[in-house]
């Protein structure tokens, strides 16, 4: 029977309709065989159940938005540029909470199966390679907000790179580019902080702040040349960017989450401040700057600041000399103890599903997106999702009826 795709809007979990109408068929279906037989023929019917939502499951994925191939998807397992519209960003927010309910109710079936079918089959009733399906479906539709969100971005961060910045004398308010990615996140994440659960909507936010800031800082580099004033405007562009993310949460009305997710911010985007910060420093004090605020930085990206300065190579030898000649560490003790401290990176959630029909391929084409899959992560199995699923199951009152009953009633 060809699916509806009928959102509940009005229901408190925002699952597809379709998630819970297949549930209700099989309680009828469990239900009648129950009264008939509780043996081999109930068992078998089990089986068909396992079948049915793993099938459900693909489907659920399959509705995802895709990119196409490439060389750099296939290494780094991720999407490249995925375009997502403010319907599909809705519909994938459906899906997540969707796949929640399927996990959850999943467990109860195996259950309500087990209570009632013969004791030599009770061993033998398992959903967890149901539940791995749509925990991986979870895991990729959140993701794929991620790539869809910053999708909309390429045009800005395009944009920023075109800026004049070698010839600005003047620094004003905040730049264009910076409207456009505030424009953008006002446009997504209300609808995202209201659709999406608080466990679901952190893990999004938290995903966001560690992609998009290893690329803003990238996108720096890409710029041919800055003055001291546009090195200015552009460190005042990158503070308000730091702004417009850390409001993020009160966006969404979520602000339970503000906590952590301003840590992964402030972490991100401090490191495109210091590295303007390095660009504004003096030529004959901008190599033990460039020390102090990366002491793992490398003799290539200093060279390439000494270029977004506007230094000529001749200029630049003797610089890189000195610097090369002390090494890139920086090894003033008082420097060194007032350096803030990296906030750890949780672990990547895996991104692959485990149904080989839904393992295709993924679109990359270009350095945004090893940039991007590094810092979204992923991972080889569903194994490292069920802890997950298990911290949100123990934030919940075990006790919470709709779907416990659905099985009971």
């Amino acid at each position: 029977q060809e699916e509806t795709w009928g959102i509940e809007y009005g229901s408190q979990n925002n699952v597809l309709h379709s998630s819970t109408q297949l549930f209700t068929d099989i309680k009828k279906s469990l239900k009648r065989c129950s009264v008939l037989s509780k043996n081999q023929t109930l068992f078998n019917l089990f089986k068909v159940f396992q079948r049915v939502l793993k099938a459900y499951a693909t489907k659920l994925f399959l509705k995802l938005p895709k990119g196409g191939t490439g060389i750099v998807a296939a290494a780094t397992g991720m999407d490249g540029q995925i375009k997502v519209s403010d319907r599909d960003e809705r519909v994938i927010c459906h899906i997540v909470n969707s796949s929640e309910y399927c996990h959850k109710t999943c467990g109860e079936l195996a259950e309500k199966v087990s209570e009632i079918v013969d004791p030599h089959y009770v061993d033998v009733v398992d959903m967890s390679e149901v539940q791995d399906e749509f925990s991986a479906v979870i895991t990729r539709s959140l993701v794929t907000l991620v790539l869809g969100i910053e999708t909309k971005f390429d045009a800005e961060m395009a944009a920023m790179t075109r800026v004049p910045w070698g010839t600005l004398d003047s620094v004003g308010d905040q730049s264009g580019y910076v409207n456009g990615i505030n424009t953008i996140l006002s446009g997504s994440i209300p609808v995202l902080g209201n659709h999406l659960t608080p466990v679901y909507f952190q893990f999004f936010l938290d995903k966001l702040a560690s992609s998009l800031g290893p690329r803003f800082y990238a996108n720096i580099f890409r710029c041919k040349q800055l003055s001291e004033a546009g090195a200015q405007q552009m460190l005042l562009d990158t503070q308000a960017m730091k702004t417009i993310l850390l409001e993020i949460p009160s966006l969404a009305r979520q602000t339970s989450t503000a906590a952590s997710y301003s840590k992964f911010v402030s972490r991100e985007m401090s490191r495109a401040e210091a590295l303007l910060k390095v660009i504004l420093s003096p030529i004959d004090s901008v190599a033990d700057t460039y020390r102090a605020l990366f002491p793992e930085g490398t003799p290539m990206e200093f060279q390439r600041i000494l270029e977004l300065k506007g230094l000529k190579k001749a200029d630049q030898q003797s610089i890189l000399d000195d610097f090369n000649k002390h090494g890139p560490g920086f090894t003033q003790a008082s420097v060194s103890a007032a350096m803030p401290q990296p906030v750890p990176t949780p672990p990547a959630l895996p991104l692959a599903i485990t149904n080989p029909a839904t393992a295709a391929g993924f679109i990359a084409n270009s350095e945004d997106v090893l940039t991007r899959a590094a810092a979204l992560g992923r991972g080889a199995a569903t194994t490292g999702f069920k802890k997950f699923i298990a911290l949100t199951e123990a934030a919940k009152d075990r006790k919470d009826g709709p779907l416990r009953r659905l099985f009971n009633a």
